[in-house]
């Protein structure tokens, strides 16, 4: 409604604030549907990477402090994969439709 009805019979910065809504409400929508999955592989990964245990605030802290203290780095397997996969699902609710998200989403397929 707000996209297809309310903002096309706006005009100037009400119709502006209703496209912004709409992209809220939609982002609001997939933050829903797509983190609970992608929170569980988080953190699942991060149990592994740091064979630790804990919520996955505490695991993100932990990484945190391991990758400033210099006790990990790139060259610690799985790390970037890690770290790629992160991204991806935070940019998969963020911005879906960024040409970034779509050619990193395109070459990681073509090497698997």
């Amino acid at each position: 409604f707000l996209r297809e009805i309310a903002a096309p019979a706006a005009s100037g910065h009400l119709a502006f604030n209703l496209r912004v809504c709409a992209n809220a409400m939609e982002m609001s929508r997939r933050q829903i549907k797509d983190d609970p999955p992608a929170a569980a592989e988080e953190h699942a990964r991060l149990v592994g990477l740091l064979h630790a245990e804990g919520d996955l605030a505490a695991l993100n802290t932990e990484l945190c402090r391991r990758i400033a203290a210099g006790e990990i780095g790139l060259e610690t397997p799985g790390l970037v994969d890690h770290l790629w996969a992160v991204t991806l699902a935070k940019l998969a609710v963020d911005q879906p439709t960024y040409w970034g998200y779509r050619a990193a989403l395109a070459e990681r397929a073509a090497k698997d």
